[in-house]
């Protein structure tokens, strides 16, 4: 299968990337830190794989941090938390990327991933397809399709790990027009990496574009761009964690839990 992402084209994409577009990284760590702060446990040995390390080696410094590469550079069993900072979305197979990870940690050990989701930049993608549709009758891939909260929490259990909880949280984003947003997805390093990108535009695209997202999601002045971060967090499984319990082995009826009448259903 061939990949989604080109990953010299992602290398040099993020090489371009500057300081002040890490603000989406500085939230996630932040709120990962806020997450670990919830577990009733000291995590002494952590690690953060990333395509961009200072933001998460100044919020864990302490953590070894790693690249997101395709083959990850951790030791098995090394570690008791193991954070993938928001870089999930570009792996070819996120599914390997998530159980590397796991076979990284030590027993009840953490995985904690954030990643953009699929609501992320939707207003863009709307208004990218819109004016590329009436100038060229066609699309091109230009925004990398990025998961659903329901398949992105799928991969924690596919990885193998235990007790996978995967939630979201929405960033509103104003810009002065959509080509600062756009400039700013290039300070973010999230330009278009895609295997099959689009390698022409059509005259007058790009001022299509702008007047067009102004149009859609413009007010006062300013336009607006979402932001879905998405949080995994799973186990690496241990004979201390709870186990869900078997169809049919429930000791307790549903109708005396809620104190309400049984009637049987006829055959």
């Amino acid at each position: 299968m061939a990949n989604l992402v080109d990953p010299d084209r992602l290398k040099l994409i993020r090489a371009r990337a500057r300081p002040e577009g890490m603000f989406l990284h500085e939230i996630a760590a932040d709120e990962v830190k806020d997450r670990l702060e919830l577990v009733n446990r000291r995590f002494t040995r952590p690690a953060v794989v990333t395509g961009f390390p200072d933001p998460w080696r100044a919020a864990f410094p302490d953590a070894r941090i790693v690249p997101d590469d395709e083959l990850l550079t951790l030791e098995p069993g090394a570690h008791d938390v193991v954070i993938h900072g928001l870089s999930l979305h570009w792996a070819n197979d996120p599914v390997t990327q998530v159980f590397q990870c796991h076979q990284a940690l030590e027993p009840d050990g953490l995985f904690v991933g954030v990643t953009l989701g699929g609501q992320t930049l939707h207003e863009l993608r709307a208004v990218l397809a819109e004016t590329e549709a009436a100038l060229s009758n066609g699309l091109s891939p230009r925004v990398l399709p990025m998961g659903e909260i329901r398949d992105l929490g799928q991969i924690l259990q596919m990885a193998g790990l235990a007790l996978p909880v995967a939630d979201s949280l929405l960033k509103k984003v104003s810009y002065a027009d959509a080509m600062a947003l756009m400039h700013d997805l290039r300070a973010m390093g999230e330009g278009n990496a895609l295997a099959d990108r689009a390698t022409k535009t059509p005259p007058g695209y790009f001022d299509r574009v702008v007047e067009a997202y102004e149009n859609a999601f413009g007010e006062g002045g300013r336009v607006f761009a979402t932001f879905e971060l998405i949080f995994l967090t799973g186990w690496a499984p241990h004979e201390s964690q709870q186990k869900p319990l078997k169809p049919g082995s429930a000791t307790t009826r549903l109708a005396d839990a809620l104190g309400a009448k049984q009637t049987d259903l006829p055959d």
